[in-house]
C-alpha cells in the first residue's frame, strides 16, 4: 500500500481562515449574556487553580534536585491548568484579550463593548482564582499535597523584580498568550492544540513570566499562607494585568490583524472591514466555482 502524502492544508488553516475564525469567536463572546460570560470566566479561574496545586506539589517533591531539573518539572506542572481552561473553552482574560479586540479593529464592536467584555471576564477570573486559592491552602497541607512554605518560593520571581522588569515580563507573557490563541485556532486537530498549549505555557512557566490570572492565584495563596503582604500582591496584579493586555493587544491583535487585513484588501481590491472583504471574496470564489461547474 502506497504512502499517502499529507497536504499541509489538511492540518493547518490559511492565515485568512484563522483571522476570520478568530473574529467570529470574538463576536460570539460579545453576543453572550453577561451572566453566561461571567460564569464561564469564574470557571476558568477555578480550573486554572490546578496549576497552583500541580506546581506546589512538584516544588515540594523536587526539593534536593538540581535547579534545572526542578525548573523543568515545575514548568511542566504549570501547564496543567491552562490545558484544562483552553481546551475546555472557558473564558481566560489573557487569551480573550486578543480575541475581543479583533472585532473592534474590524469596526464591528465599540471600545465600550470591549471594555465591558474585558471587565466581566477579568472579574470572573479573579473571583474563581480567589476561591481556589483559599481552598488550596487548606486542602494542600491537609492531604500532604504540598507544604505551605513552597508558596513563598513560587511567587519569589514576581516580588524580586523592579516594576519595569515585571511589566516587561508581563508584556512577553501577554504576547505569548495572544499568539497561543492564534496557534490553537490555526490547527485542526486536538493533539496539535494540546501541544501548542503545553509548549507555550511551559515557556511562560520556565521563564517565570508574569501571567496576571495564574499569578493572582499563586500570590493570593501566598498572602493567605505566608508573610507576603497585600501591597506586594496588588502591585503584581496591576503591573501584570497592564503588561499582559498590552502584549496581547499590540503584538498579536494589531500586528496579526494589520498584516492579514491589509494583505487581503490589496489582493482582492475590495474595501471595508476584514470580515466584509473576506466574505465577499469567499462568495466570489463560490460563484466562480459554480460557473465553471455549469460550463
Amino acid at each position: 500500500m502506497g504512502n499517502r502524502s499529507v497536504d499541509p492544508s489538511d492540518t493547518q488553516k490559511s492565515y485568512n481562515q484563522v483571522l476570520a475564525q478568530e473574529i467570529r469567536a470574538g463576536l460570539r463572546e460579545f453576543n453572550r449574556s453577561s451572566s453566561s460570560l461571567f460564569l464561564s470566566a469564574v470557571s476558568a479561574g477555578l480550573d486554572l487553580g490546578f496549576t497552583l496545586i500541580a506546581v506546589a506539589a512538584v516544588a515540594t517533591l523536587a526539593h534536593g534536585q538540581s535547579e534545572l531539573v526542578s525548573q523543568l518539572l515545575t514548568a511542566n506542572a504549570y501547564t496543567v491548568g491552562f490545558i484544562f481552561v483552553i481546551l475546555g473553552r472557558s473564558e481566560l482574560f489573557t487569551e480573550h484579550t486578543t480575541l475581543a479586540v479583533l472585532p473592534v479593529l474590524d469596526r464591528q464592536r465599540s471600545i465600550w463593548d470591549l471594555a465591558s467584555t474585558w471587565g466581566i471576564i477579568y472579574a470572573g477570573n479573579i473571583l474563581g482564582g480567589l476561591i481556589f486559592a483559599g481552598f488550596a491552602v487548606v486542602i494542600g497541607p491537609e492531604f500532604g499535597i504540598f507544604e505551605l512554605s513552597v508558596l513563598g518560593e513560587i511567587v519569589a520571581p514576581y516580588t524580586t523584580h523592579s516594576t519595569l522588569g515585571l511589566f516587561g515580563g508581563a508584556v512577553l507573557a501577554g504576547w505569548l498568550m495572544g499568539l497561543l490563541s492564534w496557534l490553537v485556532t490555526a490547527v485542526r486537530d486536538s493533539s496539535g492544540r494540546i501541544f501548542f498549549v503545553w509548549f507555550t505555557t511551559l515557556l511562560i512557566g520556565f521563564t517565570h513570566l508574569p501571567h496576571s490570572i495564574a499569578g493572582h492565584i499563586e500570590m493570593t495563596a501566598a498572602v493567605l499562607a505566608t508573610p507576603l503582604g497585600i501591597g506586594a500582591y496588588s502591585h503584581f496584579l496591576l503591573v501584570a494585568t497592564l503588561g499582559n493586555a498590552i502584549g496581547g493587544v499590540f503584538f498579536v491583535a494589531l500586528v496579526k490583524y494589520g498584516h492579514v487585513a491589509r494583505g487581503s484588501t490589496g489582493e482582492t481590491g475590495l474595501t471595508g472591514g476584514y470580515m466584509q472583504v473576506y466574505e465577499q471574496s469567499q462568495q466570489s470564489g463560490e460563484n466562480e466555482k459554480g460557473a465553471v461547474n455549469e460550463d
